[in-house]
This record gives structure tokens, sequence and C-alpha cells, in this order.
């Protein structure tokens, strides 16, 4: 079994600053990708921000210069720093992650169950 937890959400004022986590943990063997969805109010889900596992990282052109993501291997664990956060950054985010499970040869997707971020003017 394999679980996939963010936290790190909340309320932040417009200007302010939050980290997100998520861990992965289970049987796992080997971790691609990984990336930071987000889903606000009467909206589709976006990606926000992706990172490989040598380190290559994209962000949505919504976030970039604001938003960082980074991950620790050694953890299974991506982060993503947000700083001098808009309204407009209001959303559930979800952690995403490329997984090869022990005892299987091919990904499979696994999704967090999201954490609320809410910045208030």
């Amino acid at each position: 079994q394999v679980q996939v937890v963010e936290s790190g959400g909340g309320l932040v004022q417009v200007g302010g600053s939050l980290r997100l986590s998520c861990a992965a943990s289970g049987d796992i063997f080997f971790i691609n990708d990984m990336e930071w969805y987000r889903q606000g109010p009467g909206k589709q889900r976006e990606l926000v921000a992706s990172i490989t596992l040598a380190l290559t990282t994209n962000y949505a052109d919504s976030v970039a210069g604001r938003f960082t993501i980074s991950r620790d291997n050694a953890k299974n664990t991506v982060y993503l720093q947000m700083k001098d956060l808009k309204s407009e950054d209001t959303a559930v985010y979800y952690c995403h992650m490329n997984i090869v499970p022990k005892g299987r040869s091919v990904y499979v997707d696994y999704w967090g169950q999201g954490t609320q971020v809410t910045v208030s003017s």
C-alpha cells in the first residue's frame, strides 16, 4: 500500500507565505515526477508546478517567480514554497506523484487528499 498525504495549508493574508509538504509512504520502489495541482472555486484543476527526478522544474505562468517546488528523495517528500500570495491563489492544492510500488514494474498515479489554501485580503 502507498499513501500520499499533504500538509501545510491554511489561512494567510495577501502578500503572505505558506509552505506545503507532501509525503509518500508505504511500499515504494521508485518515485519519478512530483507535481502540485490546484483547484480554485468554480475552476478546473490546473498544474501549478512540477519537478523531475533530475530536479528539472516547471511552473505555471501565474505562479512563476513566487512559488518554488523542491523535493527530498530520502524522505519521499515534495514541497511547495509559496510567497507573495494573492487572493487568486485560493484553492485546494493537490500533490501528485508517479510511483513504482514495490513488486510492480509500472508507474502508478497517486494523489493526495488535498489541502486548502485560503488567501484573504
